[in-house]
């Protein structure tokens, strides 16, 4: 089934605009960067909102700006206005179980405790939308979660984060015609090894 609306998560504000929470963010101003689109706030939606067309289809681009614990506020507006099935929509985030410059595409299954997701499977009254969960790491210890989504990641990581989220912008086409199979041997295909020595 193709997609119809393509989520990024995050913090809105600038104190949060480079924290590791709002890998989601970055990757749709990437993609609406490559379309020529801009996010424009929309009220009523909770968010920034663009239209463009991708596969020869129209897509959405959002943005929540409810701040994480409440992102399902947007999406739930914006799915039920436009009659937008949970498996229409592609919800991107940060992942602490993937390392910087791992990304993987899966649909359906837990929040695993990430509060967007979470309040969007609320909202939507299902698990069944698909999310390209971008690698952020793991600080090693539960408590510090928090703190750790909330900080810069290191250059060498963030250079790793844009590279997989690179890699997923390359799958789009595929990922809005509903693809999945050829969206995810693109995805999750290992970046390429340095070959000097």
């Amino acid at each position: 089934m193709p997609l119809k609306l393509l989520v990024g998560l995050g913090n809105p504000g600038p104190e949060y605009e480079a924290t590791r929470h709002n890998a989601g963010f970055w990757w749709v101003d990437a993609l609406a960067a490559r379309q020529g689109v801009r996010l424009e706030p929309e009220k009523g939606f909770f968010g920034t909102l663009a239209k463009t067309s991708i596969a020869g289809q129209g897509v959405w681009l959002l943005k929540p700006q409810t701040f994480m614990n409440r992102s399902g506020q947007a999406v739930g507006a914006v799915a039920r206005f436009y009659r937008v099935q949970p498996e229409e929509i592609l919800v991107v985030h940060d992942e602490l179980d993937l390392q910087p410059g791992q990304v993987k595409l899966k649909k359906g299954g837990s929040h695993a405790g990430h509060n967007g997701l979470k309040d969007i499977q609320a909202q939507l009254g299902s698990a069944d939308f698909w999310r390209l969960r971008i690698g952020v790491g793991h600080p090693g210890v539960k408590a510090e979660v928090i703190h750790w989504v909330l900080r810069k990641p290191q250059a060498s990581d963030r250079e790793a984060i844009d590279a997989a989220s690179w890699r997923a912008l390359e799958a789009v086409p595929e990922l809005v015609a509903g693809e999945m199979e050829l969206a995810m041997r693109k995805i999750h295909s290992a970046p390429k090894a340095d070959k000097a020595s």
